[in-house]
């Protein structure tokens, strides 16, 4: 369990830590893709890997099975999944925006981010299992993902807005009502 820091939050004093969680679709993202970052060049502040035709290409050819994409009813499954995975673990789930190649979701959470996102996956696969949309052995998610901590309000709203309404042509989306978020703006499905 972890605290909120008062010296980097100091207009959230008391309330569950928030994040930006992204994590992507088996082989959507591999390394030397324009973009994506690995494990080993994912270090705060730096920047961006130039894109590498040929990692990309070694990364795809070490692949075991084929690259995992979530059609509309598999997003739709998704979506609820973490609807409910915020529900039973009494996580404030703020947005999400379950694409076809990879997923976001801001939630305020008294866990980690790392904690987070693995039960927000487990919570998406075991819907999928029981729906039986995929094979049994089917490797849906890869490795880790994306933990942004969003220490203030105008971090939340601004990750609002970016899973909302930049991620393009909307998909399967949930945003909680303004009402709901203590000060914390979202865009209510108005996006410039």
């Amino acid at each position: 369990m972890i605290s909120s820091s008062p010296a980097r939050n100091p207009d959230r004093q008391g309330a569950d830590p928030a994040y930006l969680i992204t994590f992507v679709c088996y082989g959507s993202w591999l390394p030397g893709k324009p973009g994506a970052v690995d494990r080993n060049t994912n270090q705060f502040g730096s920047r961006w890997p130039e894109p590498n035709t040929s990692k990309e290409i070694r990364a795809r050819d070490r692949m075991k099975r084929k690259p995992y994409r979530l059609d509309a009813k598999r997003r739709q499954i998704v979506s609820i999944a973490l609807q409910r995975a915020c529900f039973h673990r009494n996580w404030n789930l703020l947005a999400s925006h379950v694409r076809a190649t990879h997923v976001h979701a801001v939630i305020a959470a008294h866990h980690s981010p790392e904690h987070v996102m693995n039960a927000l996956k487990g919570y998406a696969s075991r819907d999928l299992n029981r729906m039986m949309v995929d094979e049994p052995d089917c490797r849906r998610w890869a490795r880790h993902g994306s933990t942004r901590y969003l220490w203030s309000s105008d971090m939340i709203s601004a990750a609002i807005k970016y899973v909302i309404c930049e991620q393009g042509t909307p998909m399967a989306v949930f945003e909680m009502p303004n009402a709901q978020l203590s000060g914390i703006r979202g865009c209510s499905g108005k996006c410039p």
